[in-house]
């Protein structure tokens, strides 16, 4: 369940026939990516585009990654990510995900990303950065 407050952003996507697999389903590596591509949305949509934070030499190097598949999705289907910020910290961060076909969820999940430099060393978010992007976490993570 979306927690209330969290900032969301809602990425919609249309299953196409080479994300199945044999049985017509959606192969369960393609709902990771699903969940990728609605990040880089929410980031370009509530605080500065990908591109932006490669610009200031930072990546976000995914570090962990939870999901708990619900249901399936098949070809054609129209599918909504919803995204969130759960958390920032000195050099890392938290999103999590539904997803759902209609009013069926699919999948929940969450991932953890380290914030690293084009060596891929860790780098603590410039202050700034760090504390504009508190403020669009949920509301127990804010201060």
């Amino acid at each position: 369940m979306i927690p209330d407050g969290a900032v969301t952003n809602r990425y919609e996507h249309r299953v196409g026939f080479h994300e199945t697999d044999a049985m017509g389903i959606v192969h369960h590596s393609n709902y990771l990516k699903y969940c990728e591509n609605s990040r880089v949305i929410w980031l370009e949509t509530h605080d500065k585009s990908y591109s932006d934070w490669m610009e200031l030499g930072l990546h976000f190097a995914v570090t962990r990654v939870e999901l708990d598949y619900k249901q399936s999705a098949c070809f054609d289907d129209i599918i909504c990510v919803t995204t969130w910020l759960e958390w920032v910290r000195g050099a890392s961060l938290a999103m999590a995900y539904e997803i759902h076909r209609d009013e069926t969820l699919l999948l929940t999940g969450r991932t953890e990303h380290a914030s690293i430099n084009g060596d891929g060393k860790v780098r603590r978010f410039p202050r700034e950065d760090r504390d504009r992007m508190r403020k669009l976490c949920l509301p127990e993570y804010r201060s």
